[in-house]
């Protein structure tokens, strides 16, 4: 095997991997954002109640 034929087929295997890679992100990006239109829906209609949750986070301010 000549040595373009090794870097072609290397870099092929590695595209391959970017593109599930990109794939799979795409995927949890479209369902993280469902999770939180849910989470915001929930919150306004009543059905979870949020009132005191930042109280309970840590302060992100630092003095």
């Amino acid at each position: 095997m000549s040595e373009q034929t090794a870097i072609s087929d290397f870099l092929r295997r590695e595209i391959t991997k970017l593109d599930t890679l990109t794939t799979e992100t795409q995927r949890a990006i479209a369902l993280l954002k469902e999770r939180r239109s849910v989470l915001i829906s929930a919150a306004v209609t009543g059905k979870i109640d949020v009132r005191g949750f930042v109280d309970s986070l840590p302060d992100s301010n630092p003095t």
